[in-house]
């Protein structure tokens, strides 16, 4: 019911448009005022002050929606002891309550034998609070509908009877607007820095476990040893000085990234460059969608490519020239990423490419210089920019795929620059690390955060070095 409301929001702020313009022409026309701004302009500040207000409390009563069903169904009535509960059990019983209330209802499903079992092993209190919980979302629901029908409506008629001809509605609109652009800028720096510090919280705390230095320039990777635990000393240190060595992920992450790297930046550009330069407009309308259809392709599908087929062939063609191949080699993840991220390189160089001026082709071609010589010397130099711009989108794309990685590649740390070997890299552990029943302050779940927080300065570095070598060599035309 909630983004039903969220629906009737959008639907009636536009239909406001209609109204505000139909309200600012008729006083043009009928009353014969004059306007401050142009007809438009009204309609368009109807649509602020109804959309804006209304998306604010729908927005806060989907945030706090959980804050009103706790308040509602966690009764001292039902639960005397409620308020000496710790945050974890209160969870685990609202969690378990919020399972409850989908089968309380006996009137209206047919239990199974599940069903009915889940019911036997909960209280009568819970099943009360069950009942509540499934009662409440139907208030809440149609009480929100109901809202954002009569909010909307109020508001519209509101702004459409402020409409008059010393309304000058132009400004007005122009500012909200560009305090919205600001706001959502603002809004994105501060989710960076929202995930740079929890990042930086996290990674102290299994900084506090493991020694900076064994983790930077450990060898050794083995997050299995982090379950060593003494009933009276915490977690064994030693232990632990060989659990997280980070050099292995290192390797294993650049060594698959170059080997895609290696697949799509001279494929990606070559494509770019035919596609821009030399092909029709029929080729290339009918190529570049194609090619672009390689990047719709959910991951899990390249990676059972390069499981099934990629990686196999690979061996045999090694033991055919009698070279050692692993059944799961960074190579075989490396090329299948490669073909993977081949439409981010051609489809950002070849828009680039064409963007660059006409007028630069045509000089280079009056003093003598070849379609290669023009290409080689003014339009890739003129490109450089935009070009660096998606290597630098190819080589974070490479850096993050985890999929690929687990099924091609293995999850074994192996300290090997050998393609035919397995491997695995940083965002694959990120997630091996994540998962299952382990403790969030175990290290093994807390190096997640410092791998990624590890990530993000390497991505960081990536971006700085990008922008150096762009001002470095890009020429400039006027």
């Amino acid at each position: 019911m909630l983004y039903l409301s969220l629906v009737l929001v959008f639907i009636l702020s536009y239909s406001f448009y209609f109204y505000g313009k139909k309200r600012a022409l008729s006083l043009k026309f009928k009353k014969n005022e004059n306007l401050s701004s142009l007809p438009d302009y009204y309609g368009y500040y109807v649509v602020l002050l109804v959309f804006f207000p209304a998306i604010i409390i729908w927005f806060f009563l989907l945030l706090f929606k959980s804050n009103f069903q706790e308040m509602f169904v966690m009764s001292p009535v039902l639960f005397p002891d409620v308020a000496t509960w710790s945050s974890g059990k209160f969870g685990l019983i609202m969690n378990k309550i919020s399972n409850l209330s989908m089968i309380v209802n006996l009137s209206e499903i047919d239990l199974t034998v599940g069903d009915k079992s889940i019911l036997k092993m909960a209280s009568e209190s819970e099943i009360i609070a069950a009942k509540n919980l499934a009662n409440f979302d139907k208030i809440y629901g149609w009480s929100n509908l109901t809202l954002f029908i009569i909010l909307p409506v109020l508001l519209g008629f509101l702004a459409t009877k402020s409409i008059s001809g010393k309304l000058n509605a132009q400004p007005i609109v122009e500012k909200i607007i560009s305090y919205v652009i600001k706001g959502s800028s603002y809004i994105a720096i501060f989710i960076t820095f929202g995930i740079f510090f929890s990042l930086v919280f996290e990674a102290i705390n299994f900084f506090r476990y493991v020694n900076f230095m064994d983790f930077f320039f450990n060898t050794a990777w083995n997050p299995n040893r982090a379950f060593v635990i003494d009933a009276s000393d915490g977690f064994d240190q030693e232990a632990l000085k060989e659990a997280f060595g980070f050099i292995p992920l290192l390797t294993g992450t650049l060594l698959i990234a170059s080997v895609a790297m290696l697949v799509a930046v001279p494929l990606g550009l070559l494509t770019a460059i035919y596609l821009a330069e030399y092909a029709s407009s029929k080729v290339r309308d009918i190529a570049k969608p194609i090619i672009e259809i390689l990047a719709g392709i959910p991951t899990v599908v390249y990676g059972f490519f390069a499981a099934l087929s990629l990686a196999p062939f690979i061996k045999d063609v090694g033991e055919g020239v009698g070279l050692p191949v692993s059944a799961e080699s960074a190579l075989a993840a490396g090329l299948a990423m490669g073909v993977m991220i081949i439409p981010f390189v051609s489809s950002l160089s070849d828009d680039v490419i064409k963007a660059v001026p006409q007028s630069l082709r045509e000089g280079s071609y009056a003093i003598g210089a070849t379609k290669s010589e023009t290409i080689k010397k003014v339009i890739l130099p003129a490109a450089l920019a935009g070009i660096m711009g998606s290597f630098l989108l190819a080589i974070s794309r490479a850096i993050g795929e985890t999929m690929i990685v687990v099924m091609a590649a293995s999850l074994r740390a192996n300290l090997t620059f050998n393609p035919l070997e397995p491997a695995t890299t940083i965002t694959t552990q990120i997630v091996t690390s994540l998962i299952g029943d382990v403790e969030f302050d175990n290290p093994k779940t807390l190096v997640a955060f410092a791998l990624g927080l590890t990530l993000f300065v390497m991505t960081l570095i990536l971006n700085i070095a990008a922008i150096t070598i762009v001002k470095k060599y890009r020429e400039k035309y006027e």
